[in-house]
Protein backbone atom coordinates (compact mmCIF):
# COMPACT_ATOMS: atom_id res chain seq x y z
CA UNK A 1 0.00 0.00 0.00
CA UNK A 2 1.48 3.41 -0.99
CA UNK A 3 2.15 5.95 1.73
CA UNK A 4 -0.20 8.92 1.89
CA UNK A 5 0.94 12.45 2.61
CA UNK A 6 -1.10 15.64 2.72
CA UNK A 7 -0.53 19.35 2.35
CA UNK A 8 -2.76 22.33 1.67
CA UNK A 9 -3.04 25.48 -0.39
CA UNK A 10 -4.83 28.34 1.32
CA UNK A 11 -5.87 31.76 0.03
CA UNK A 12 -8.07 34.54 1.40
CA UNK A 13 -10.82 36.29 -0.52
CA UNK A 14 -11.54 40.04 -0.50
CA UNK A 15 -13.84 39.59 2.53
CA UNK A 16 -11.07 38.09 4.66
CA UNK A 17 -12.39 34.50 4.50
CA UNK A 18 -9.87 31.70 4.20
CA UNK A 19 -10.38 29.04 1.53
CA UNK A 20 -8.36 25.81 1.63
CA UNK A 21 -7.71 23.09 -0.93
CA UNK A 22 -6.11 19.98 0.56
CA UNK A 23 -3.66 17.98 -1.55
CA UNK A 24 -3.38 14.30 -0.63
CA UNK A 25 -0.76 12.16 -2.27
CA UNK A 26 -0.92 8.43 -2.73
CA UNK A 27 1.90 7.24 -4.98
CA UNK A 28 2.04 9.30 -8.17
CA UNK A 29 -1.59 10.43 -7.98
CA UNK A 30 -2.79 13.43 -5.98
CA UNK A 31 -6.36 14.19 -4.94
CA UNK A 32 -7.42 17.80 -4.50
CA UNK A 33 -10.33 18.56 -2.15
CA UNK A 34 -11.76 22.02 -1.45
CA UNK A 35 -12.86 22.54 2.17
CA UNK A 36 -15.20 25.38 1.12
CA UNK A 37 -17.29 23.80 -1.65
CA UNK A 38 -16.37 20.10 -1.65
CA UNK A 39 -14.83 20.21 -5.15
CA UNK A 40 -12.63 17.19 -5.84
CA UNK A 41 -10.18 16.49 -8.64
CA UNK A 42 -7.43 14.03 -9.31
CA UNK A 43 -4.14 15.49 -10.53
CA UNK A 44 -0.89 13.81 -11.40
CA UNK A 45 1.03 16.94 -12.40
CA UNK A 46 1.11 20.43 -10.85
CA UNK A 47 -1.55 19.79 -8.17
CA UNK A 48 -0.72 22.97 -6.23
CA UNK A 49 -1.14 25.09 -9.36
CA UNK A 50 -4.53 23.47 -10.02
CA UNK A 51 -5.52 24.15 -6.40
CA UNK A 52 -4.54 27.82 -6.77
CA UNK A 53 -6.52 28.07 -10.03
CA UNK A 54 -9.63 26.65 -8.33
CA UNK A 55 -9.34 29.12 -5.43
CA UNK A 56 -8.90 32.05 -7.81
CA UNK A 57 -11.59 31.14 -10.34
CA UNK A 58 -14.31 29.78 -8.04
CA UNK A 59 -13.81 31.64 -4.76
CA UNK A 60 -11.94 34.78 -5.95
CA UNK A 61 -9.45 33.95 -3.21
CA UNK A 62 -6.13 35.42 -4.30
CA UNK A 63 -4.37 36.65 -1.14
CA UNK A 64 -1.57 34.27 -0.11
CA UNK A 65 -1.36 34.25 3.70
CA UNK A 66 2.29 33.19 3.48
CA UNK A 67 3.25 35.80 0.89
CA UNK A 68 5.36 38.86 1.48
CA UNK A 69 3.46 41.69 3.16
CA UNK A 70 3.85 45.42 2.66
Amino acid sequence: MPSTTASKVSRWDQHGREHVVRVQRAGMQRMLTCDTCGWRKGAQFLPWLKAEEHLTEVHQATVDPGGAGT
